[in-house]
Order: C-alpha cells, then structure tokens, then sequence
C-alpha cells in the first residue's frame, strides 16, 4: 500500500472522489486530513477550470487535502487519471497530518497522529508561466468562491 494526498476533484464531496470509491478500479482507504509541510501555489487553470498544484516550493499556500492508502492497482489507475507524467507528475512530499481516522495501535498511525508523512502528491512542473499570476488558494472546492466550474472529463 502506498500513501496518495489529494487536494483538488478526488477528495470527498468533488466530481471525480467516484473514482476514489470504485473497487474495480483499485481500493483507496481514506486515513485523514492533512496539509503540506512547504507552501506551495494552487491554481485552478486551462478551460476546463482544474486544480494544478505547481511544484514550486516554498511559494503560495500550505495546500489542504486527504491522505488515502492504496494498492497498486489504484496507483496505477492515478497515474492513467492524472495523466502521469505528462500533466502531473508523481512525487514525494511531506504532509502535515491534521486529522487522523486511520486504524489506531500501528506504529503509522501513532506517528501520523502527532506528525509529518511522507505521500505521493500529483503536482506539475510542466505549465505555462502566466499560471504563476493566477490566484493561489490554500483549499480547492470546485464550487468554491472561484467561480470557476470544473468541466467534468465526460463533459469535454
């Protein structure tokens, strides 16, 4: 099992958490809420109005999300969804867990709760520049104050 934090469409209550759900694709066990250690700009782009976080550390906002546990297979399914590597790339980041539902008595659990893990994160070093000077928020709801409406994929 590999540990995902996501931030935008794939946390509970937006338009892609389905997938997060969806057996067939994988099993994902939501463990919590967490944000990331280092700031970092999270803007809503393109004209389909998405969620990139980009891979500038230490500018912008320390990004909210959840932290999940998943198999292989699911990992593998992120990777097709978030068109990896191409538009985001899988990395490494350190997360500051916030809230903790995972299964007390492990030894994960007991440092979560009181800590920083490690978790892959879909993040972009590959964008236009002027996406830079776009608004940098801390927290991605697709019906937020934005306005900015998430074009679903099969609405595309």
């Amino acid at each position: 099992m590999a540990r995902v934090f996501v931030y935008g469409t794939l946390k509970k209550g937006q338009p892609n958490y389905k997938h997060m759900i969806n057996t067939a694709k994988g099993l994902a066990k939501f463990q919590g809420r967490g944000r990331t250690v280092e700031k970092y700009p999270l803007v809503i782009a393109g004209k389909y109005n998405i969620p990139y976080m980009l891979n500038i550390p230490g500018t912008g906002h320390h990004i909210a999300g959840e932290i999940y546990s998943v198999d292989e297979q699911m990992l593998q399914f992120l990777d097709e969804f978030e068109c990896c590597p191409d538009m985001y790339q899988r990395t490494l980041m350190r997360i500051q867990v916030v809230e903790w539902e995972g299964k007390c008595g492990t030894g994960e659990a007991r440092a979560a709760a009181d800590g920083v893990l490690e978790c892959f994160v879909y993040s972009t070093a590959t964008y236009p520049p002027e996406w830079v000077g776009l608004p940098y928020y801390d927290s991605y709801d697709s019906s937020g104050k934005h306005s900015l409406s998430y074009v679903p994929r099969e609405s595309r």
